[in-house]
């Protein structure tokens, strides 16, 4: 978009003579991938209620940029050009990436768009998210608020990126909460994916990556399909990066003689966390689903491509590659799968207490950081987290 192109409404020096309600505070969503927008839908909802902000999202510069565009044309949103963006001032901007934040002008509130702060950069032991490259730009800490799960993730800030201790906010996760309010509506959810009542689901889940599932295990599809009993039916949950990384063709093209067979693909805008609460069982890999599932009490088989590598150590995945049962080929299905459900409920508590350390409050905190960083008085009482919907069809 060439600056002739910018948009002149509801920002800019001119705005105020086009808008129909002024004085507004202009609250900036940063999307840098479709993952991290995902996350943060949920939570501008806590602000763009109210009659005094106006909401407006553009996309930021990321490696994993594919998709982006249509995710933020599909939400019906305000959507300003990067390049204007960085040109105009903002009364908070939220975000759960961190690339061009330092041409940002407003008060900054970085969330983390998975299972809190599970990664490490490769080769390294620092934890991704939590390090003074991604959060200081020529000696200043760019965000104003870094939410934090949980509070062992102060003692990992403390050491990589001290200065940055002083802006921390631990709220816990908004993705286990609502997986906990979307609970009672299981069998909604499995109706919504086809599941008949005594069929078992069985999801195989991927982040991206040469180390994920999909890229290290592509064959395990079909044994799925080859050897599990007809009672059972299995999902293909993919990490957007896949989708987009690879292109929504591509992918479908891969898995098409499986979808043949039975597979059921969920497309990359379905909520994957409505999907997670509908199975019996989840096979996962470093990534934040077999985290979730495994919080919320189902069984899960990891497969262990060097998990060692990418996990930070004392986060959720790292408990989970400690003593999640992993996934081996030689062994069968069957045995795999009973190892999994005995050891899920005594790893479920584990598992909660490393996620989050302010469990079913995260929504109240966040929006009160939002609102700090605002600097109005919060309206109404929070709301209690909502269950998750499924928002696209699955095929």
């Amino acid at each position: 978009m060439t600056r002739a192109e910018w948009l002149q409404v509801p920002v800019g020096l001119d705005a105020p003579q086009w808008v129909t309600r002024r004085d507004l505070l202009n609250v900036l969503v940063v999307v840098h991938t479709v993952t991290s927008g995902q996350r943060l839908l949920e939570l501008i909802e806590m602000v763009e209620r109210d009659s005094r902000v106006q909401v407006a999202f553009t996309q930021a510069p990321d490696v994993f940029s594919n998709g982006v565009d249509d995710f933020l044309r599909s939400t019906g949103g305000l959507v300003l050009p990067w390049e204007q963006v960085i040109r105009e001032r903002f009364d908070l901007a939220v975000t759960a990436g961190y690339g061009g934040l330092q041409h940002l002008h407003a008060p900054l509130l970085v969330v983390p768009h998975g299972a809190g702060f599970g990664k490490s950069h490769a080769g390294t032991p620092a934890v991704y998210g939590l390090d003074a490259q991604r959060l200081m730009h020529n000696g200043r800490v760019l965000p104003d608020a870094i939410v934090l799960s949980h509070e062992h993730q102060l003692e990992v800030l403390r050491d990589q990126c001290p200065p940055a201790v002083d802006v921390a906010v631990v709220a816990g996760d908004p993705g286990y909460d609502r997986m906990i309010a979307s609970l009672p509506h299981r069998d909604r959810y499995r109706m919504d994916l086809g599941i008949r009542p005594e069929q078992e689901l069985v999801v195989a889940s991927s982040t991206w990556g040469g180390q994920s599932l999909f890229g290290q295990f592509a064959d395990l599809f079909p044994r799925l399909l080859e050897e599990l009993p007809g009672r059972h039916r299995v999902a293909a949950l993919m990490h957007p990066a896949v989708w987009f990384g690879h292109a929504p063709r591509q992918v479908r093209s891969w898995l098409a003689d499986c979808v043949d067979a039975g597979l059921v693909m969920i497309g990359p805008h379905v909520d994957w966390r409505a999907v997670v609460v509908a199975a019996d069982l989840v096979i996962g890999d470093h990534g934040s689903v077999a985290v979730y599932a495994s919080a919320i009490g189902t069984p899960v088989l990891l497969v262990d491509p060097g998990l060692q590598a990418v996990t930070a150590s004392g986060s959720p995945q790292d408990l989970l590659r400690h003593n999640a049962v992993i996934y081996r080929d030689e062994s069968s299905l069957h045995s795999q799968f009973e190892e999994a459900r005995r050891r899920s409920e005594p790893l479920r508590g584990r598992v909660v207490e490393s996620l989050t350390s302010r469990p079913g409050h995260s929504a109240g905190l966040i929006k009160e950081a939002m609102y700090r960083l605002l600097g109005v008085p919060m309206p109404g009482r929070h709301r209690a987290p909502s269950p998750v919907t499924i928002t696209e069809e699955c095929r």
